[in-house]
């Protein structure tokens, strides 16, 4: 039984979101374990310095790039 009501205007289904409105930051630093995780790696040693030179290359957004 829908829960709509009849005639009520619904979202297209043949338009995807396009991927730029997916992400947003959230104002707070992002933390090498950050973009650890968001990579979906354990919290290693040689991950986390990874991430640290991702960081002081490509700043913040650098997990923008990572994330799906």
């Amino acid at each position: 039984m829908p829960t709509s009501e009849p005639g009520a205007a619904q979202p297209s289904r043949d338009r995807a979101t396009p991927d730029k409105l997916l992400h947003t930051r959230t104002g707070t630093e992002v933390s090498p374990e950050d973009m650890v995780l968001a990579t979906g790696r354990d919290l290693t040693p040689r991950n986390l310095e990874w991430a640290r030179r991702k960081l002081a290359e490509e700043g913040p957004s650098a997990i923008e790039k990572v994330l799906p």
